[in-house]
């Protein structure tokens, strides 16, 4: 009996040919650098200091340090510390609050989980031309677990309130369509 002949292949970079194919089909809307079609860090962005309407303390802080790490992460805007911004970032946290998530299993009185939100009024205007770029009100929300002492968990979980809070901001002010 004869062994089996092999058969070249017909085309041996067809393989090569396909990965590469599928590959440049998977990035194929991926863009580089900022999603708004700005050039990086030619213009700037100036907070304002918030206003705290809410009767919550310690949150003012987080938020304003969010903001400022999350807008230097980006790097689509440059922080204007010194000199005014061109866009001109302003707001108050109007609102704080906690809904039950869930219960204990065998309690359906007592909460073992919490929601908690904070709600800003958050204004963005160009300051060169005063056209708004965005006026609105922005929620920030967290899951925290109530445990024996509920107020230090809320304490705890203002860095995070604060951080979900400014991602939202930073995206419509990047990746806004205004």
């Amino acid at each position: 009996m004869m062994p089996a002949r092999r058969v070249p292949p017909r085309f041996p970079g067809a393989w090569l040919l396909l990965a590469f194919a599928v590959l440049l089909c998977g990035c194929a809307g991926y863009r580089l650098g900022p999603s708004n079609g700005e050039t990086a860090g030619t213009r700037s962005v100036e907070f304002k200091p918030f206003s705290d309407q809410t009767l919550e303390p310690r949150l003012l802080e987080p938020v304003a340090q969010s903001l400022r790490k999350g807008l230097q992460r980006d790097g689509t805007f440059r922080l204007a510390t010194r000199e005014p911004g061109d866009i001109v970032v302003s707001g108050a946290l109007v609102g704080y609050s906690r809904r039950p998530l869930t219960y204990q299993p065998k309690d359906l009185f007592t909460t073992r989980d919490y929601e908690v939100r904070l709600v800003a009024h958050v204004t963005a205007v160009e300051r060169s031309t005063g056209r708004v770029l965005f006026d609105r009100e922005i929620v920030g929300r967290t899951p925290i677990r109530s445990a024996p002492d509920l107020n230090s968990a809320e304490r705890q979980a203002a860095p995070l309130l604060a951080d979900d809070l400014s991602r939202t901001i930073l995206s419509l002010l990047v990746d806004g369509s205004w």
